[in-house]
């Protein structure tokens, strides 16, 4: 279990820098172009994720269809608006929002499966909302759109968690990946034609470098939860608010206060314990296989 717990750790160290790399092309290259090329080059690593029994062919073999054009709309979804948070923000600022994820799966919970929450889960999502307010201060600081932007990738990785409740332990692997990065490849395929613009010869080992990071996070993690239940390695994607702090200074002299530094812990803290609340009302974090919220 070890073992796959700090495989889990490097899975999140590898986002991350995959994540500063879409930062660093921000200036660059529109939104949509980044997200169909990193989508493009992150099948490469993906590829090792094919258990033998698989064939390519189940990538498309799906058992259920609505539910997994709903993963897939989230997950494209999920990826154009994360890219625009971390071109647009701090990286460590975009990481504290998009983990508000548990706390969308709280109140979707609620709201559209009926589940009862708990005063303890409410207080955690207060608490969530105070971190969030923390880190973003309106009206001390402008709010610009790449904050929107990375509370709709919270809440679309909120939604893969709902549908992964269904379909976790009725879809193939390969499916679940693989579907996702076809449909976040074609989405952003057919929305970049409007404004192509053609990477400069400078760039091209950042597009390349940010899609195998992608493809590489995930691949760790599949291995990392054949060596350690999804539960254990979970909590470890917490890990990626310290390397972006650290990413975030190191390359881009971002340097968070200590309002904001407080605001990401109360919000990391939120997040782990509504997951384990989580955890122990549904099964999906012990079977579900993908465990990255975009």
């Amino acid at each position: 279990m070890q073992t796959g717990i700090l495989l889990a750790f490097l899975a999140y160290f590898v986002f991350a820098c995959g994540d500063a790399a879409l930062k660093a092309l921000g200036p660059s290259l529109p939104v949509y172009e980044i997200g169909f090329f990193v989508s493009l080059f992150a099948f490469l690593p993906a590829l090792f994720t094919k258990r033998p029994e698989d064939s390519w062919a189940d990538t498309f073999r799906i058992a259920n269809p609505g539910l997994m054009a709903l993963r897939m709309a989230f997950g494209a979804g999920g990826t154009i608006a994360g890219i625009i948070a971390f071109t647009s923000l701090p990286l460590a600022e975009a990481y504290a929002l998009i983990f508000l994820l548990p706390i969308f799966v709280t109140v979707f919970s609620r709201i559209f499966l009926k589940e009862d929450i708990g005063w303890k889960r409410w207080s955690a999502v207060v608490v969530g909302l105070l971190g969030t307010l923390l880190v973003v201060r309106p009206g001390f600081q402008a709010i610009l759109p790449g904050h929107f932007a990375a509370i709709a990738c919270a809440a679309c990785g909120a939604g893969t968690v709902l549908v992964l409740r269904r379909i976790g332990a009725s879809e193939r692997r390969i499916t679940i990946i693989g579907a996702v990065l076809v449909a976040s490849a074609a989405l952003n395929g057919v929305l970049m034609l409007c404004d192509f613009k053609m990477p400069g010869a400078d760039i091209w080992w950042l597009l390349v470098f940010a899609g195998l990071c992608s493809g590489l996070g995930h691949t760790g993690l599949v291995f990392a939860t054949r060596l350690a239940s999804a539960a254990s390695v979970a909590p470890t994607q917490y890990s990626q608010i310290v390397w972006a702090t650290v990413l975030g200074a190191v390359f881009f002299a971002e340097y968070p206060d200590a309002i904001a530094l407080g605001g990401m812990t109360l919000v990391g803290l939120s997040g782990l314990f509504t997951f384990v609340r989580e955890r122990k009302k549904t099964p999906w974090p012990r079977r579900t296989p993908l465990v990255r919220n975009r």
